[in-house]
């Protein structure tokens, strides 16, 4: 099922079991920040990049590496070099993504990142060292760009997929197939919003964490809230601005966001996520947020 229709997404999903596959990944990856500068494409429609002048590139490299060291804690971490050339190389779930033994490439909206797409040393990665079947969706004319658009619940099975100027409902399409989905549910993000992940995180099929303003319509947000109660947890305007929604489970434990992220967390956000059975984790990452995406867009996951 991929549908607009929150009541039919909902009854459909109510009978999706948690059997789908794990609910974490088996290891991560990262990009190096090489060659960070504000990428004029992306900042026409991220909301959240700063000005070229709050850019700092050793800073953010340095972040980059504790981001490494912290996350290699709960799982093996391979880190692929960045290039001058791609700036935005750094948030690399949103052109590569997995699902078992499936390798997804997703179509980016900006030349400036479809750039991305082409590295023949991550594709090899995955199709030669690991042998997992490639699935491109980078030549295909409608935008996708996989798990920043698309939050999805391995555990289920279920996607959750913004619609903007980074995807739209034929990108959403592709992505649910490919990823192989029992269900999705398609809505419109908030003006201004560009991906799903910095206003939505599923949490190892457990908890939601959900930025309200993020979404055109309040519907969708309760019917995200009322599926994972009483683990539904609706953020704050100050800690979605802290990108406390960009956040990722790697461990059945833990919830990782950066340390801005982690800081505005308001107590009745903390405690609920206690209940949940996760602890924060976190690492500094201002000079990265530079960028306009945090820490989930780090952090691509291989299943």
């Amino acid at each position: 099922m991929i549908t607009r229709d929150t009541t039919a997404f909902l009854q459909f999903a109510g009978q999706c079991p948690a059997d789908f596959g794990p609910p974490i990944a088996r290891a991560a990856f990262l990009v190096a920040p090489d060659g960070f500068a504000r990428a004029e494409q992306s900042a026409s429609d991220n909301q959240y990049m700063a000005q070229a002048g709050a850019f700092d590139a050793a800073g953010a490299m340095a972040q980059h590496r504790g981001l490494h060291r912290g996350l290699a804690t709960e799982l093996p971490v391979v880190c692929f070099p960045g290039d001058p050339d791609t700036p935005d190389a750094l948030f690399p779930n949103n052109v590569f993504a997995t699902a078992p033994a499936r390798l997804i490439v997703g179509r980016m909206r900006h030349e400036v990142r479809q750039r991305e797409a082409v590295r023949a040393d991550l594709r090899d990665f995955f199709t030669g060292l690991l042998g997992y079947r490639e699935l491109d969706l980078s030549l295909q004319p409608h935008p996708c760009e996989l798990t920043g658009a698309l939050v999805i619940d391995r555990a289920r099975g279920l996607g959750y997929c913004g619609l903007s100027e980074r995807c739209d409902e034929s990108g959403a399409a592709l992505m649910h197939e490919a990823f192989g989905l029992r269900a999705t549910l398609m809505f419109d993000l908030a003006p201004g919003e560009y991906h799903t992940n910095v206003v939505l995180a599923v949490l190892a099929g457990r908890a939601a964490l959900i930025c309200p303003t993020g979404f055109a319509d309040p519907a969708v947000v309760e019917t995200i809230a009322n599926f994972y109660a009483p683990h539904g947890i609706r953020l704050s305007p100050a800690e979605h601005a802290a990108f406390a929604g960009n956040a990722i489970s790697l461990s059945e434990a833990s919830v990782w966001m950066s340390a801005g992220a982690d800081a505005a967390l308001t107590a009745c956000t903390r405690q609920t996520l206690a209940e949940a059975g996760f602890r924060v984790r976190s690492v500094a990452l201002d000079a990265i947020e530079a960028a306009g995406g945090s820490l989930r867009c780090c952090v691509a996951e291989v299943f």
